[in-house]
């Protein structure tokens, strides 16, 4: 791993800053650490700078699916669909253990749409464009016993599909991992203070030759020079392009619509899923979910205008929790959910190109490109086609990088599959997931253990031996670095993991040097964010 990633790596920061660099990339979910990725790999001196965490904003709160997008082809966007279909398939074999087959299962009910013959029309149009051709539809009593749980009033059958599901914020570190291998640099807590301009430029402001940053955590501001930067800030990408624009005669409109999604979370044995399933809402029609992810069960999502201020944090609302709750009321009647069986919640906002429409969820997911005084911004998209998304965004940053010439073929994401790894005591699984999370650092992981820290911590698919590796050699610069992103405890465990928070202490707090006040400190300021945000509004 980076040595800038270690614990006291940023001490070297000011050499490191002082390089200079092909390109600047600006913002540290999926489309960023892509980016970061395809540029590194085809020779270019690439940094990536986040000024929160890396996948702090919409790349650790999505709906972890990978998937096709099976409800745009309602909508008739056949190229979308295609082209996240072969995505999901390319990951589904180059991230085994963190990109896995999940399947769906879709009642068919009495008067409910969408009906079982366009129900199935598109899935053979899925199964088309995927290459593949399986079973679709099942009689009412083969679906109850492939959905048991399931509202048997008005019950027909139904339909079974596969799509793929991820964790989030660890296919982020992943593809960072991957990035740093080939020579790119990630840094978080590394905010963007303005950009630099020199030579005449279109705006008669100056080509922008680079940016000033400001370190985080220690508040020092770094000049960096770089032939091209690109914003990939996703839902925030609107503020740094219209600050690019401040004082030129044409100033930049704001072209996103930001839309929120937020989640529910419940313990798998209360919500025992084998199958995710998928559902209609019974109020407006709005397809809504609850599947198995990393032993608990996911509730979700809402699609709702974000309209509050996108500095702060996002959470769910208390409208959005009785939305989310009426579905699995009518979804689910027998198991009599209650919000005390809710573990924690979560919100992300997407960055959804605004068309105008009055519907939020008839929006397109479509990735955008827009070049704006030599400033070009990435945005849009899905987790899915993070690697077509980078692909694109370099085809249009060629013809501003004089001399640098690449076909930009699409390459495996990961380049050539570590060698397996074996370990006595480790819990069945346990060995692909961790090679998918960490590649060829999974070895280094296990070496890394120390005794009983490769039992699973309970409740969760997590070891205890992620949670040291994570503290040694993952940039963790605070608390909720360590629980809501490089581990997912903050959402798996009820309170955030309080329970279970002195073993942590133990195992990480040496890792990270951290004083028994600066413990203390985080410790307060990670259950204070978790109380706010992670758990039920009152």
């Amino acid at each position: 791993m980076t040595a800038w990633w270690r614990s006291g790596g940023r001490t070297g920061l000011p050499e490191l800053l002082a390089r200079d660099w092909d390109l600047i990339v600006i913002g540290g979910g999926i489309t960023g650490a892509g980016i970061l990725l395809e540029a590194s790999r085809r020779g270019l001196k690439a940094l990536l700078v986040e000024q929160r965490d890396f996948a702090w904003g919409t790349s650790s709160r999505s709906s972890k699916l990978v998937h096709g997008g099976l409800r745009y082809l309602k909508e008739g966007q056949f190229a979308l669909t295609r082209e996240s279909v072969h995505e999901r398939e390319h990951l589904l074999q180059q991230a085994a253990g963190l990109v896995e087959p999940q399947s769906f299962a879709f009642g068919e009910y009495e008067g409910r749409k969408p009906g079982k013959r366009m129900f199935l029309l598109g899935l053979a149009i899925y199964d088309r464009m995927a290459g593949q051709k399986a079973r679709h539809y099942f009689s009412r009593e083969e679906f109850g016993a492939l959905a048991p749980n399931v509202s048997s009033a008005g019950l027909k059958g139904g339909m079974v599909y596969t799509d793929a599901k991820t964790d989030d914020a660890r296919l982020v570190l992943r593809v960072l991992q991957e990035a740093q291998r080939h020579g790119g640099a990630a840094l978080n807590y590394m905010a963007v203070e303005s950009l630099l301009r020199g030579d005449a430029g279109p705006a008669a402001g100056g080509v922008v030759r680079g940016a000033r940053l400001r370190d985080g955590l220690t508040g020092e501001s770094h000049e960096v020079r770089a032939r091209l930067v690109i914003s990939a800030t996703g839902a925030w990408a609107d503020g740094l392009r219209m600050q690019g624009s401040r004082g030129t005669s044409n100033g930049a409109k704001p072209r996103l619509r930001p839309l929120r999604g937020s989640h529910l979370v419940l313990p798998a044995w209360r919500l025992p899923l084998a199958q995710a399933i998928s559902l209609m809402h019974p109020a407006d029609g709005r397809p809504v979910f609850a599947f198995p992810w990393e032993g608990v069960t996911l509730v979700g999502t809402t699609d709702v205008d974000h309209r509050e201020d996108m500095a702060l944090e996002a959470c769910i609302t208390r409208a959005e929790v009785d939305y989310l709750m009426a579905a699995l009321h009518d979804q689910f009647p027998q198991l009599n959910l209650s919000e005390s069986d809710v573990i924690a919640s979560y919100a992300g906002v997407r960055p959804v190109i605004d068309s105008g429409k009055a519907d939020p969820s008839k929006e397109g997911r479509d990735h955008a490109l827009w070049l704006e005084e030599d400033l070009l911004t990435v945005t849009g998209g899905k987790l899915t086609t993070f690697r077509v998304i980078a692909l694109d965004a370099l085809k249009l940053a060629a013809t501003l990088l004089p001399g640098w010439h690449d076909k930009l073929e699409p390459q495996p994401v990961f380049g050539a599959a570590a060698a397996p790894i074996f370990q006595r005591g480790l819990p069945a699984g346990q060995a692909q997931r961790l090679q998918g999370r960490y590649g060829a650092l999974a070895r280094q992981l296990l070496d890394a253990a120390q005794p009983g820290e490769l039992e699973l911590i309970a409740g969760t698919e997590t070891i205890w031996a992620q949670l040291r590796w994570a503290a040694r050699c993952e940039s963790v610069q605070k608390l909720e670095d360590l629980l809501l992103r490089r581990s997912r405890i903050g959402i798996q465990l009820r309170g955030g993991g309080i329970e279970i928070m002195d073993r942590v202490r133990a195992i990480c707090q040496p890792e990270l040097g951290w004083s028994d006040q600066r413990w203390d400190a985080e410790l307060a300021a990670y259950l204070a964010l978790w109380n706010t945000h992670y758990s039920l509004p009152a």
